[in-house]
């Protein structure tokens, strides 16, 4: 028999994030999937789980693939190559290649100083911009692709990615307006040239009893262990939270667009429910404070909610922003290339000044980070 406890509370606040709990396996046609391999499949949930001395031994000695070509999967390989050498390469397998950053970028120039400040923003059609900031927007169009072209050129001169043929298809203001962005380990690409490492572009893949198999080779890749940094179903896991169907479709939306939350936090017609953590930025640890003083100030009646029509309308525009600028990756909630602008929505609505540098110049080129916002 099971129990059920019943609260009854004014107001909830779900943290349940987006990289944990469900994680995401590839689907695969009937007798292709992990059943017909032979060998070890894990997530890579499963592999951080384990604490140093367990993963260096479950992955010593063993052929390992690993799926996928974000900051989890790119650590492991890495951890992979240091235990197991050029005796037993790891094979990463990838379906995208992406604008990773080394930990610098030229002539002392960070990347906040270049997508982060007030002026790279001005480059960037706004959610809710009015007709002067739209025409400016538009005429630093030249401007923002030789920013694009600038660092993508740094990128692939220091990361080597012509020669290892992992030139991204897209820009890099397509990543970072998809937070998309992760940093290189250090010596990645070092590990691949000195064949501790192996990087193989995959449309698709499916397993054997010995290995896997990519789309378009006649030869299986043999393999002991696969883990797939394959991500996770983080809008299942929010949408299995409710048992109202109107509910579960009203937290996810439609499947054209991203989680419809306004401000990044509240859906319009569950207005006493705030979902935190389910849109990235640059540093999410940054921008989930900067939400929780927003919902504290909702809380304490600092501010009212506007009516369900003006969010709707809202997260509207923040969805025609990410259709046009994350590359195809419209889906994900991303703050990325607009969280100075994203910022200002929230000061405003908490009463708080928006701008928060001394002087001209530091407010228009300065990148704005957490100790901007100490204060209200």
């Amino acid at each position: 028999m099971i129990l059920l406890q019943i609260y009854i509370v004014d107001f909830v606040i779900v943290c349940v994030g987006r990289f944990s709990g469900l994680p995401n396996i590839p689907e695969f046609p009937p007798n292709k999937g992990p059943e017909a391999f032979k060998g070890k499949i894990i997530h890579s949930m499963d592999y951080a789980a384990m604490d140093d001395k367990q993963a260096a031994e479950f992955i010593k000695g063993k052929r390992v693939i690993v799926v996928g070509f974000q900051k989890s999967a790119l650590d492991i390989a890495m951890e992979c190559a240091a235990a197991n050498g050029v005796e037993n390469p790891c094979t990463v397998i990838y379906r995208t290649a992406h604008w990773n950053v080394p930990d610098y970028l030229p002539w002392g120039f960070s990347l906040a100083h270049m997508y982060l400040s007030r002026f790279s923003e001005l480059m960037v059609h706004k959610p809710g911009e009015g007709f002067l900031l739209g025409l400016l927007a538009t005429t630093l169009a030249p401007l923002r692709y030789s920013y694009s072209k600038f660092v993508e050129s740094d990128i692939k001169k220091k990361l080597r990615l012509e020669k290892h043929g992992m030139v991204p298809t897209h820009s890099f203001l397509n990543e970072i307006s998809s937070c998309l962005i992760s940093t290189v380990p250090p010596k990645f690409y070092n590990k691949v040239e000195e064949g501790e490492l192996k990087l193989k572009k995959a449309p698709s893949f499916s397993f054997c009893h010995n290995g896997v198999l990519v789309e378009g080779d006649t030869e299986p890749m043999e393999a002991d262990l696969v883990i797939l940094a394959t991500g996770f179903k983080s809008e299942q896991k929010l949408k299995d939270i409710f048992i109202s169907q109107t509910f579960k479709d009203y937290i996810t939306g439609s499947p054209n667009a991203a989680l419809p939350l306004y401000r990044e936090c509240i859906q319009p017609r569950i207005p006493q429910l705030a979902v935190l953590g389910f849109s990235e930025s640059i540093s999410n640890i940054f921008t989930s404070e900067m939400r929780c003083r927003w919902i504290e100030e909702l809380l304490v009646g600092t501010f009212k909610l506007p009516s369900i029509k003006e969010m709707e309308k809202d997260i509207k525009q923040w969805d025609e922003y990410l259709k046009e600028y994350s590359g195809g990756y419209y889906r994900r909630k991303c703050i990325g290339a607009l969280h100075v602008w994203y910022n200002d929505q929230l000061c405003k609505d908490m009463g708080w000044k928006p701008r928060r540098k001394k002087g001209f110049f530091a407010e228009l080129f300065e990148p704005y980070g957490p100790m901007d916002y100490v204060s209200n």
